[in-house]
């Protein structure tokens, strides 16, 4: 199978390549703390690893860009090691990639998220800046669209963070993030009140990561499975090579 992957593409070849690529996939990760079960570029990962096969699946009509590995991460920033930028920088980042590819005649893009503390961001850089620079720019996070698969596959009502659901993703894209031997289920803070500022509540606001969870794990890493990973990843896959063959108008998918 083929992908269009600048990293690793001459001048020339990405010129080729331009005569069909219809849509660019900047992948966007974080860099921060994920427990004592996994490494910090988590996010990072998984995002490139994720735009590689999304661009499989849509070849020759997708190009993968450079990961920007770096996100807004100021919720995780006391536990050690965090580098988060502003939301203004993440998205001055996009901009300029988004100028730079536009002047090669890529018009649409997707910013592929692995980190949630980058979602409001990434609404406000794709309202503005499709806009603004008069491209169309859609975002979505990785993952999220496999509902059939975390409904069936993860028994913890608090999880999203180097739990179940994300060390099962790492075990079937990239094992070598996790730290098997060192495996654990979050140690979360009761009655604080991070409680009533979760998504879905009816008042959300900012707080810090230690005020959840004192080990920065939710959920528990030790329910997680190669198979859980696969279920979760490949229906993601599908969903979102299926909605960008609607929105690109492109009649064949590899699935």
């Amino acid at each position: 199978m083929s992908l269009y992957d600048l990293n690793e593409m001459t001048w020339e070849e990405v010129r080729e390549a331009l005569a069909t690529v219809k849509l660019a996939i900047i992948p966007i990760g974080a860099h921060e703390q994920h427990g004592p079960h996994m490494v910090e570029s988590v996010d990072s990962v998984l995002a490139t690893e994720m735009a590689k096969r999304l661009s499989e699946k849509l070849y020759p009509y997708v190009m993968k860009t450079p990961t920007v590995n770096f996100g807004v991460s100021e919720h995780h920033i006391h536990f050690p090691g965090t580098i988060s930028l502003k939301p203004t920088t993440l998205i001055a980042i996009l901009k300029d990639m988004v100028v730079s590819l536009k002047q090669h005649g890529i018009t649409n893009f997707l910013f592929l998220n692995a980190h949630g503390g980058n979602q409001s961001t990434l609404g406000v850089a794709c309202t503005s800046l499709s806009k603004e620079l008069e491209v169309a720019i859609y975002y979505a996070k990785t993952t999220a669209s496999a509902k059939k698969a975390i409904s069936a596959g993860i028994s913890s009502t608090l999880f999203g963070h180097s739990c179940e659901r994300e060390v099962s993703e790492a075990m079937y894209l990239a094992p070598h993030l996790i730290r098997m031997d060192r495996l654990t289920k979050g140690e979360v803070n009761s009655g604080e009140k991070w409680e009533l500022l979760r998504p879905g509540k009816a008042i959300q606001g900012f707080y810090h990561y230690e005020e959840m969870t004192r080990n920065g794990c939710i959920g528990d890493g030790t329910k997680a499975s190669f198979e859980l990973g696969e279920m979760i990843v490949e229906e993601a896959l599908v969903n979102l090579a299926d909605d960008l063959c609607v929105l690109l108008e492109i009649e064949t998918v590899i699935l």
